[in-house]
């Protein structure tokens, strides 16, 4: 059933990639805050290596992960098998957020493609525990297709419209924790 591995081989490497949609769960440090878990789509991961993945996020309504990841850095990344043989992956780990104005978010971005108006941040995870399991009971469902919304949303808004839209909801987190830092001192 369940399986420990002590880095990501090319087994897993080539599950994660088939994967349409991935989970993402932090928390912060106090036992009363909100717990956060977020659906992740588009082509947004990439393995940088044996045990680090890094993916891109964009803005939305909300900055949990980025406020939790900058609290704390404790984060799992759930990935199911939702077509094909039954199998889950949890990598749990350390995050770290960057945003565009810092010095290592060109070199972390570049294997992403062209860029997109609306991201905000990219997240590079050290892995500290890979696990699989068996996901039997993780319904099958086939892939239509991505949807639209978000680019086309980002895209109307612009750079300028994303920025103060960041600035208005992606400042601090439900719990009052910081979250984007948009330039500003830190």
């Amino acid at each position: 059933m369940g399986k420990l591995y002590d880095s990501l081989d090319d087994e897993l490497i080539e599950f994660i990639q088939r994967q349409h949609v991935f989970f993402v769960a932090t928390a912060p440090l106090t036992g009363d805050g909100h717990v956060n878990l977020s659906p992740k789509g588009y082509d947004t991961l990439r393995v940088f290596g044996p045990r680090t993945l890094g993916y891109l996020d964009f803005a939305g309504s909300g900055v949990e992960t980025i406020a939790h990841a900058r609290e704390n850095g404790r984060i799992v990344l759930l990935f199911c098998a939702f077509e094909g043989p039954p199998r889950i992956l949890r990598i749990h780990g350390r995050a770290e957020a960057f945003e565009p104005d810092d010095p290592h978010f060109a070199a972390l971005r570049e294997p992403f493609g062209p860029p997109r108006v609306n991201e905000r941040a990219l997240l590079r995870i050290e892995a500290t525990r890979i696990a699989t399991s068996c996901g039997y009971g993780v319904p099958l469902y086939e892939f239509v297709g991505e949807r639209t919304q978000l680019a086309d949303w980002g895209e109307t808004k612009g750079a300028e419209g994303m920025r103060q839209y960041m600035e208005k909801k992606n400042m601090t987190s439900l719990d009052g924790l910081p979250g984007l830092h948009l330039g500003k001192p830190r």
